[in-house]
């Protein structure tokens, strides 16, 4: 089990209903943590959605550590 401190935005936050958490995981990936999130806070699967891993991007099999900072970065709309 390791410790993550997520920061959310956007869609992300509104459903979660705060903008950064602290949580323990036994997910070992990006990708696994977010399933794990989207369980709990009904997130959409968006296309092209992006991943940092403590302030860089990152790929969705990245494996976690303890004290990690996630950010889940959905697509930008706009024209």
């Amino acid at each position: 089990m390791i410790r993550i401190r997520i920061e959310y935005f956007a869609i992300f936050r509104e459903l979660a209903g705060k903008s950064v958490e602290e949580i323990q995981t036994e997910a070992g990936t990006a990708g696994e943590l977010f399933d794990e999130l989207a369980r709990r806070y009904e997130y959409p699967q968006l296309n092209q959605m992006k991943v940092a891993i403590n302030e860089e991007f990152g790929e969705w099999d990245a494996v976690l550590a303890d004290g990690d900072v996630i950010v889940f970065i959905p697509p930008v709309a706009g024209g």
